[in-house]
């Protein structure tokens, strides 16, 4: 599962999602591509998820851009535990979603293939979405 590296500070604060895509926003690298219309987070679990029924459905055929990743940390308190000392670990990590951010890509294979693949990977993803292609 995708997850960074090194950070440089452990935890974060969830911060607000205002605002459109401004960066990420156009096909880059395939011909098909999967593109956010609501803002929201995706785990690194569900963008594997995602990346697996690709891959499943085009028998390992063509190339898959991810273009996304998960680089913010969310955390999680214990089962049962008291309101109060301090915030907890460090739990999954998220990647922060704009609307109109593209999340997928897709080339080298055929388009009838690509769109049943991005629609098999939307349906493993928690936001609305939509099929582009150049």
């Amino acid at each position: 599962m995708l997850a960074p590296k090194r950070a440089k500070y452990r935890k974060q604060f969830r911060n607000r999602m205002k605002g459109l895509a401004t960066r990420g926003n156009t096909l880059s690298f395939g011909a098909v591509g999967l593109k956010s219309q609501e803002a929201g987070w995706v785990t690194a679990r569900q963008i594997e998820a995602a990346r697996r029924a690709m891959t499943h459905y085009t028998k390992r055929g063509g190339r898959i851009w991810i273009r996304i990743f998960p680089d913010k940390p969310v955390t999680k308190k214990p089962a049962e535990t008291r309101m109060g000392s301090g915030k907890g670990d460090v739990d999954h990590y998220v990647a922060v979603i704009r609307p109109g951010t593209v999340l997928f890509e897709m080339g080298s294979v055929e388009e009838k293939v690509a769109l049943e693949a991005m629609r098999l990977a939307a349906h493993k993803l928690p936001l609305k979405t939509k099929i582009i292609s150049r």
